[in-house]
């Protein structure tokens, strides 16, 4: 077993998209051998058709990687890795984004190597994938092996469950019912936001025919696997992702096509996840940032900016001076920030993962201020990886499963248990929306 800093053998292969597209099939092979084994042309277009021919891939040396298929191109992600030696293959989600006949193909050719003496580690969070491929289990949370390590297959798949989520809270009722609102008043006013029939494309994700709408001062947890499709509605409802087809309304005004900075106009904010690379410039300070806010492209007033940086840091709690560059900040001091930038007037508000990293004090300051916004009629948005945040302060639930989405779940209907399911794909069906039932 490796030790902290130790090389990595160059034998077991990872599932990374490592491929060259510009270059043919063959040519991919050719790169990803080492130096001291490199083959001729021959031999390696002559490897490449045996491996294909055996596992049952539908690769050929001169196909151009650009136009294969992602199960193609994973499948030659796979030729490569065992041209080059591999005896061990670490798969992480290997079926996202491909279809099923190409997933039946992945996991019969994964039992022939298994059957030949290779070993494969599978990684996934699908129980009905793990339950048909593996032959034993290890669930990981939070980073450490729980239960009692690795354990043989079949198992059953509540127990599964609970080793991946924790035992949590099985009741119906919230883990922590001060932290959330009352429930929102419906009236005669437009929703807050609305996607009207929508399909939207981003890379192998596709979100189809969505009808989905909030009213104001709710918040709407968006649950699921991260890449499960989260991030593509919380974008939609910002104007950074366009729909394929399909309307986007905010509060009542078709903003489909429109730019971000429209939406914004609209009262339509968005917190992303990596708060250094699209939230904020780290380099500068608060009293930057706000001077931006309230430029409007005109001459700037620094003495207004740092009133308004100075007013943020005493409302919001911020561990800094109005010169301190958000760089210098803790990742809940800089959350806070950004909250802070949000106009008072916002209606909608997209959160990506607004607790993430954060300490459980940090984490409770934020909620607090996205409670206040939700009282003050701004409809949240959110997505997060962490159940009891959506159980404890969501109105309604979206759960994503591989591109598919559930329709809007009252959070009364939901418990730890039942979420946790949901999240890994066990009677989707059951609560997998249509365009005319995804409506509030």
């Amino acid at each position: 077993r490796a030790g902290p800093g130790a090389p990595c053998r160059p034998r077991p292969g990872a599932r990374l998209p490592l491929d060259l597209p510009g270059f043919t099939a063959l040519e991919n092979v050719l790169c990803a051998s080492p130096r001291w084994a490199l083959p001729t042309r021959t031999e390696a277009r002559n490897t490449l058709t045996i491996l294909a021919g055996r596992l049952g891939f539908s690769v050929a040396p001169d196909d151009q990687v650009s136009r294969l298929t992602v199960g193609q191109r994973q499948q030659l992600e796979i030729i490569r890795l065992l041209a080059c030696g591999a005896r061990a293959l670490i798969l992480d989600e290997p079926t996202t984004g491909i279809s099923a006949a190409q997933a039946r193909a992945l996991f019969a050719a994964l039992r022939r190597l298994v059957a030949e003496g290779n070993t494969v580690i599978f990684v996934s969070h699908k129980l009905d994938e793990v339950a048909e491929i593996c032959d034993t289990v290890s669930v990981l949370r939070a980073g450490q092996v729980v239960g009692t390590g690795q354990m043989q297959m079949p198992q059953p798949q509540d127990q599964l469950l609970r080793l991946m989520f924790g035992e949590g809270n099985h009741s119906a009722a919230p883990s922590q019912p001060g932290n959330r609102a009352a429930q929102p008043e419906h009236g005669a006013t437009p929703p807050a936001w609305q996607l009207d029939a929508v399909t939207a494309r981003e890379g192998n994700m596709t979100l189809a025919n969505l009808s989905l709408a909030a009213p104001a001062n709710s918040v709407v947890g968006l649950a699921g696997l991260e890449g499960s499709g989260q991030q593509m509605l919380l974008r939609m409802l910002c104007g950074q992702l366009r729909p394929a087809v399909g309307r986007v309304l905010v509060g009542g005004n078709d903003q489909t096509g429109a730019r971000q900075a429209t939406f914004r106009q609209q009262g339509v904010e968005y917190l992303p996840a990596d708060r250094l690379v699209e939230g904020v410039v780290g380099a500068l300070t608060l009293t930057d940032h706000f001077a931006m806010l309230r430029t409007g492209g005109q001459v700037i007033d620094q003495r207004a900016a740092e009133h308004a940086a100075r007013q943020a840091i005493a409302d919001y709690n911020i561990k800094a001076t109005p010169t301190s560059t958000i760089e210098s900040l803790s990742g809940g001091n800089q959350q806070r920030a950004m909250l802070a930038m949000v106009p008072a007037a916002t209606r909608v508000l997209a959160c990506e993962q607004p607790t993430r990293g954060l300490d459980v004090a940090s984490a409770q300051a934020i909620w607090q201020r996205l409670l206040a916004r939700r009282a003050a009629g701004c409809a949240v948005v959110f997505a997060t990886a962490d159940l009891d945040e959506i159980l404890n302060y969501s109105d309604y639930v979206l759960v994503f499963f591989a591109g598919r989405v559930s329709r809007l779940l009252p959070r009364a209907e939901l418990n730890t248990a039942r979420l946790a399911e949901l999240i890994g794909g066990v009677d989707f069906a059951d609560v997998e929306g249509h365009a005319e039932a995804h409506t509030l």
